[in-house]
């Protein structure tokens, strides 16, 4: 039986398809690279599929959805489009994620305060179907409550501001930050919402996110992929499991 309380690890796949799309053609497969995830000890597998298709194509999630023994964690933008996309599949999970057609990654948080009633509707027809809702958020307040309010059953907390800051050298501002991700995650946690925790993850700042007793999965995807190169996609991705259960088990 599943540990309940055991820190899940969710790998992003979608820049091995950026890899593939930069060429054209069908290597590297982003399925293959989900095979792996899952023999080295991944979760679950996050995919996103942009407006514009520019990583994760149509086929890609039709593959995964064939493929997969893990949950697939389906990111998208809230648009008419990708809601019967992910009707049509019925993922285990859909996040729901800011998305700009100019910016490289997922810049920030989804701005759910002031979108209430829009994302209440739209999130409905995917908790009937058995989705389980989740949106990628700041590490606010306002945005967890409104989140709680609107339905969602999980958070996603931005770690951006906390990962950049330490690659950065800006190690009084990554205390800070760090500490916004955690007093967040408790907070979130007393409203009964389920923490996840996800953007710009590595090894270096894995640790202390992967200590919250309230966080219960990270979503990591760009720094393994980038590690996958030099190592290898398995080894790359068991040394962050490794990490995470070290910093769970203390």
């Amino acid at each position: 039986m599943a540990d309940k309380n055991k820190l899940r690890l969710g790998v992003n796949i979608d820049h091995v398809a950026t890899v593939r799309n930069a060429r054209g053609g069908n290597t590297p497969d982003p399925l293959r690279a989900a095979r792996i995830a899952q023999e080295a000890g991944a979760d679950g597998i996050t995919a996103h599929l942009r407006e514009d298709r520019r990583h994760i194509s149509d086929a890609d999630i039709e593959g995964l959805m064939e493929i997969l023994t893990v949950p697939l964690n389906f990111e998208m933008a809230a648009t008419e489009e990708m809601q019967a996309i992910a009707l049509r599949h019925k993922p285990h999970a859909v996040c729901i994620v800011p998305e700009k057609r100019e910016e490289r990654t997922t810049e920030g948080g989804l701005e759910v305060a002031r979108e209430e009633n829009r994302l209440a509707h739209f999130i409905a027809p995917l908790r009937d179907v058995g989705c389980r809702v989740s949106i990628f958020i700041a590490a606010e307040q306002r945005q967890i409550e409104a989140a709680h309010r609107i339905g969602a059953q999980v958070i996603e907390l931005h770690s951006g501001a906390y990962c950049d800051a330490y690659h950065e050298g800006r190690f009084e501002q990554a205390e800070l930050e760090l500490g916004k991700l955690r007093d967040m995650s408790v907070f979130a946690h007393g409203l009964g919402l389920e923490v996840h925790v996800g953007h710009g993850l590595t090894y270096d700042t894995v640790t202390p996110v992967a200590a919250f007793p309230e966080v219960m999965e990270l979503n990591i995807g760009h720094f393994l992929i980038g590690e996958a190169i030099f190592l290898g996609l398995e080894p790359a991705i068991a040394e962050m499991r490794r990490l995470m259960d070290e910093a769970r088990a203390v």
